[in-house]
């Protein structure tokens, strides 16, 4: 199983950006996904997590400007985030809470000032 997140970019502060995470199989039907980000310097946290009744939550930081989803069809999982702060800049990797599989390689999201 391996989880391919990708959308990241440099941005300003306010604009918005949507990254995917894509799955080789059918994996998310019926699984929790999370999205995670880690600044320059500082440990992994967590960003959003998707459970399997499509029940969401989010981090203080990031609620009510990320929003999760999945597209079960595609295998892929989606974090939709505007009103971007340059304190959300970081690498985003998703995974599987409590579940975790090896972590690729992230995407990165820059948002400047």
């Amino acid at each position: 199983v391996q989880l391919q997140a990708s959308g990241g970019g440099l941005v300003q502060a306010g604009g918005s950006l949507r990254l995917s995470c894509a799955a080789s199989g059918s994996i998310f039907r019926n699984k929790a996904v999370a999205w995670y980000r880690q600044a320059p310097g500082k440990q992994r946290e967590w960003v959003a997590t998707l459970y399997s009744g499509d029940f969401d939550a989010y981090a203080d930081p990031v609620k009510g400007r990320f929003t999760i989803s999945r597209d079960n069809a595609k295998n892929t999982v989606f974090l939709q985030m505007n009103k971007l702060k340059p304190d959300d800049t970081g690498v985003y990797h998703c995974n599987f809470p409590g579940a975790y599989i090896p972590w690729g390689q992230g995407t990165l999201v820059t948002v400047s000032s």
